[in-house]
């Protein structure tokens, strides 16, 4: 079960990240695409955090993937805003 819940994570963000690429070739048209990612990353930070708190097994994850999924939302956010383009939402 665990490998079918990875190969979809694995899904989305790879289709994600492809958008993305696509999307930094004009990140004010696609100032939405962008936004969307840091803030579902924050959300996703924030929750799996809760979750690896709340359960000894996940604290993995507070090393991992909780730090990169709030490196991406920072990193993101803080170009679109440093370009201009935090009102854009």
């Amino acid at each position: 079960m665990a490998s079918h819940y990875f190969m979809m994570i694995v899904g989305v963000y790879a289709t994600l990240g492809v958008f993305l690429m696509l999307a930094a070739r004009n990140p004010a048209a696609n100032s939405s695409l962008i936004w969307f990612t840091v803030v579902s990353s924050a959300v996703h930070a924030v929750i799996m955090a809760m979750q690896a708190l709340a359960e000894p097994m996940q604290r993995g994850h507070l090393l991992g993937d909780v730090p990169a999924l709030l490196t991406v939302a920072v990193v993101l956010g803080g170009l679109m805003i440093a370009q201009g383009r935090g009102r854009s939402v």
